[in-house]
């Protein structure tokens, strides 16, 4: 047996025991649906495309759901309709100049920055960064960087997630003092406290200084019966990509509260900052509330938020954290 058939296998019989299931072929074929979508919509090279679809077939999960029992709220050609009804186009041909790529915001801080001189720009939607899409998710962290980086992006650092959605990109402020000679769990522990801390008093949210309830994809509903996670139990009930046009920071990007919760990278020192070129990425963090938030608030989401330490692995660790309601979205350079 050749070795990469035998790592797919493996893959999934990890996978199946965790997920509590198998994809289906409704599910093969709406993976490809998407991988049309990403040619078509966003230009990717068929090689582009192709390493995706690896990623994807390796993993055996990675999607939009489990098709048998997911139940999104609202359709794909609902969204449109509601987007046209409303006179909404999420083209941006300023943005398109600065980041080079199609749904892309640029990163900066508007007191003393204009747009075009963002160092960073962020998909304004979840992967797959396509208005009126579902999300993708469970994706593993280390399956998220590789699809990015299969797109000529990166998974966003942190700081750089919450800038686009407090409005304003600010230096890195990660503490890595703190970091020093402790364990990595610790080491997190210690920064989160402190960066908590100092946000405290300028709590937000990417739409306002409080939070709101139906202003963003927060109010769908948890499959009956789903313990916390598991494919046959758990449907990724989660709303089209922009299905909320009032749901975006002051930068212009959608989603960061609601629909799909989002891995990012936490660097522990400079050298793990996706910011800085590196590729040996620092630990998981999970970013925003996701599509039951209205009713469950299960966490704090404010935006410069960060969380404990769950289900905490290097990025790259091959065993990094995937489940129904987490996704992703990625960063480039301009």
């Amino acid at each position: 047996m050749k070795q990469g058939t035998f790592g797919l296998i493996v893959s999934l019989l990890a996978m199946s025991a965790m997920a509590g299931g198998a994809p289906s072929a409704p599910f093969a074929r709406q993976n490809e649906m998407l991988f049309q979508l990403l040619q078509q919509d966003q230009g990717l090279s068929q090689d582009q495309v192709d390493t995706i679809r690896s990623i994807f077939e390796r993993s055996g999960f990675i999607g939009q759901g489990n098709p048998a029992i997911t139940e999104h709220p609202d359709t794909p050609q609902g969204c449109q309709s509601k987007l046209k009804e409303q006179s909404i186009s999420y083209a941006n041909p300023q943005f398109e100049q600065i980041c080079h790529a199609k749904y892309m915001a640029p990163l900066y801080d508007p007191k003393t920055q204009k747009p075009e001189e963002a160092r960073a720009c962020i998909d304004q939607f979840e992967f797959p960064d396509v208005p009126c899409t579902y999300p993708v998710v469970w994706v593993r962290a280390h399956e998220a960087a590789e699809i990015c980086a299969a797109e000529g992006k990166r998974l966003c650092d942190a700081h750089e997630w919450e800038g686009a959605c407090a409005g304003s990109l600010q230096p890195p402020d990660y503490r890595f003092d703190l970091a020093k000679g402790v364990s990595p769990e610790e080491g997190i522990h210690r920064m989160r406290a402190a960066h908590n801390s100092a946000h405290a008093a300028d709590k937000s949210w990417s739409y306002g200084p409080a939070y709101r309830s139906g202003i963003c994809g927060t109010a769908s509903h948890k499959t009956p019966g789903c313990p916390g996670g598991g494919w046959s139990k758990c449907g990724s009930n989660t709303y089209p990509a922009g299905d909320f046009p009032a749901c975006h920071s002051p930068l212009g990007v959608y989603d960061l509260n609601g629909n799909a919760a989002e891995h990012m990278n936490l660097p522990l020192n400079p050298s793990q900052m996706s910011s800085r070129g590196s590729k040996q990425l620092g630990y998981t963090e999970m970013k925003g509330s996701w599509f039951i938030f209205d009713t469950y608030r299960a966490h704090e989401d404010w935006c410069r938020w960060r969380a404990p330490f769950w289900h905490g692995t290097r990025v790259m660790d091959a065993d990094s954290h995937a489940n129904y309601h987490l996704g992703f979205r990625c960063c480039k350079d301009p």
